[in-house]
């Protein structure tokens, strides 16, 4: 009677077969955590130019700092840029006046990298 088990030969070729299996999944799965991110991107600046355009309208004036539309609750809370991962990687556009910089008026994210179709992340 044989011995039940996996000889070294078997359990090679299953290593091979999941190390290949492994090397097509992966790129896909980067490329989809990159679609989502740039998903997530657009929807942020969506809602807080959104949120910028509101304050304006009730308030006559442009919000001195983001933190402003969180205490005034036009946003619940200041995502975080999903590009860098970081809480201060938004770059906030402020209005000119006569007496310098002014209130809020646009916001862009700091990553110098480039989406799928080619144009800066920073100039959308």
């Amino acid at each position: 009677m044989r011995d039940r088990g996996f000889t070294l030969l078997e359990l090679l070729f299953v290593l091979v077969i999941v190390a290949l299996l492994a090397s097509i999944v992966g790129p896909v799965m980067t490329g989809s955590i990159g679609h989502a991110r740039e998903a997530a991107l657009k929807q942020d600046l969506v809602v807080i130019r959104k949120a910028i355009d509101d304050y304006y309208a009730d308030r006559g004036h442009y919000p001195v700092e983001l933190s402003e539309l969180v205490e005034r609750h036009y946003l619940r809370f200041l995502p975080v840029d999903p590009v860098t991962e970081r809480q201060d990687g938004w770059f906030v556009v402020h209005q000119e006046t006569s007496k310098g910089a002014g209130g809020v008026i646009d916001i862009h994210t700091r990553s110098d990298l480039k989406s799928s179709d080619g144009s800066a992340y920073r100039d959308w």
